[in-house]
């Protein structure tokens, strides 16, 4: 079996959110926001087929990225029983826990949440209030942009820093060519199908190369 090598910490950024077919294309807007800063995303479907329980999984991969992004939008209930999803607020309490332990030390973990627009979150997770959470409306479009003006000010960013808006103009792209791969796979692609495919439709990100220039001669 081929072993893969680790992305570099400094480049990794680890989404937590849903992933059911509902929040697809929000998924893959993260995923496109955060390779088209020059980063590479990381997220529980990674460790798929490993025998170690999925807890340890997710808290090793946090652990390994400098950064993390947690979607909080899935607040409500939902199904027969009407429950919420808590998933992705204990992975952000480990990040959390991470970002405290962390500081001032080489290996410092820095955060986004992401919450629905307005201040519900205050009702459900009120403690957040103090740290200015990202709030989206559910579209591609918010969530490149509230992931796209963090990713730009964080240290080990790509340079020239891409716009929200080049982003967004050529996420189309990306998305139908997962749309293909999806096909492909019989709808069982693997995250390692994933980062493949993004440096198959952008080498020159991978490369290190600006993503302007990247987009102008290389997606397909």
């Amino acid at each position: 079996m081929t072993v893969r090598p680790l992305p570099a910490y400094e480049k990794s950024v680890f989404i937590n959110c849903p992933f059911d077919s509902e929040y697809r294309d929000l998924l893959l807007a993260n995923v496109f926001s955060v390779f088209a800063h020059g980063f590479v995303p990381r997220t529980a479907r990674e460790t798929e087929g490993n025998p170690e329980p999925r807890f340890s999984r997710i808290l090793a991969t946090i652990a390994a990225s400098k950064y993390s992004i947690h979607d909080l939008s899935r607040s409500k209930g939902e199904g027969d029983e009407n429950l919420a999803r808590l998933n992705m607020p204990l992975e952000l309490g480990m990040a959390a826990a991470f970002r405290f332990e962390r500081e001032n030390s080489n290996r410092p973990h820095r955060w986004l949440a992401l919450v629905p627009e307005g201040y519900a979150y205050q009702s459900f997770v009120s403690d957040l209030a103090g740290f200015d959470p990202a709030r989206h409306d559910g579209s591609v479009a918010s969530i490149i942009r509230e992931v796209s003006a963090w990713l730009r000010t964080q240290d080990d960013v790509l340079d020239p820093v891409p716009s929200a808006k080049n982003i967004l103009q050529n996420f189309p792209s990306f998305r139908n060519e997962h749309a293909n791969l999806r096909i492909e796979a019989l709808e069982k692609e693997t995250w390692a199908d994933v980062l493949l495919l993004l440096r198959i439709a952008f080498p020159s990100l991978s490369a290190g190369v600006g993503f302007e220039g990247a987009i102008a001669g290389e997606t397909r």
